[in-house]
């Protein structure tokens, strides 16, 4: 079964509650400025992201927080809590589908936004200790000339050990990985875990998410169990050691599967 953490039992840390955090502006434009040390004067959210997606389609894309200041600029940020081996094509793959999306609006190329794609994460990546990585495209023959294509990608690192990031910064990664509020803003934040963890609403669609994702949980183990069925009868037929009906027995399957195998190769 798909375990998950209790509702009560979120933090901010989990990609769930994060998402329904910065909801708020007041929670999210402080939490941009602070990563990006830049000032914005307005979030909005599009219409289409008013809500949380709980599309479980693992070829959709469900942003954490989509957003847009007034300044022609889109921020994706993704809370990431697993040790994701192919989590720089991630970045790319959200990269990509924030363009299309743009372009599907009707908007021409040379109209794309500024896009930051932000990944918390709360393991480091790199293992190098790093509290933030940035990554933006530049030429490879001469580093200083830059592709300008306006798009960056941060990865921030709960578990930093350097002294490379103001104190602010500092002070949410901590409190992301687990540590207590150390400043107003990250009691800000606890305070909106809590009154979210109080909230029925919330509860009701995140149990309502665990179970769809129980069930494809067990979608995919039964789909696996006949697959492996399948492939063992594959072999027994491909040996021609072994009657259809010695097959059966042994695989489970039905007459009618094997002859459906079998069918396959002629």
């Amino acid at each position: 079964m798909y375990r998950s953490k209790k509702f009560e039992d979120l933090t901010i840390s989990d990609d769930f509650m994060f998402g329904i955090v910065m909801r708020d502006p007041k929670y999210c434009k402080p939490f941009l400025e602070t990563i990006l040390n830049i000032k914005i004067s307005r979030i909005e959210y599009p219409e289409d992201q008013k809500t949380i997606n709980l599309s479980l389609d693992a070829k959709s894309i469900r942003l954490d927080v989509y957003v847009e200041d007034d300044s022609n600029t889109v921020y994706n940020i993704e809370m990431q809590n697993g040790h994701h081996e192919n989590l720089p094509k991630r970045t790319r793959y959200y990269q990509g589908m924030i363009d299309l999306n743009l372009l599907d609006k009707g908007m021409d190329y040379t109209q794309l936004k500024q896009s930051f794609v932000i990944f918390v994460c709360t393991f480091d990546p790199f293992h190098i200790g790093r509290h933030v990585y940035t990554f933006e495209n530049r030429c490879v023959e001469d580093p200083n000339i830059q592709l300008n294509d306006e798009t960056q990608k941060i990865i921030l690192n709960t578990k930093g050990i350097f002294d490379d990031v103001r104190p602010e910064l500092k002070r949410l990664l901590n409190f992301i990985d687990g540590r207590q509020p150390e400043d107003s803003f990250t009691q800000d934040l606890s305070k909106a875990v809590e009154s979210a963890r109080r909230n029925e609403k919330w509860r009701h669609d995140y149990m309502t998410l665990q179970m769809a994702y129980n069930e494809k949980y067990r979608e995919g183990r039964a789909t696996g169990i006949v697959e492996e069925k399948e492939d063992t009868a594959r072999r027994m037929l491909s040996s021609g050691k072994y009657l259809d009906s010695e097959i059966s027995e042994i695989t489970g399957l039905s007459m009618e599967q094997i002859q459906a195998l079998k069918n396959c190769w002629i």
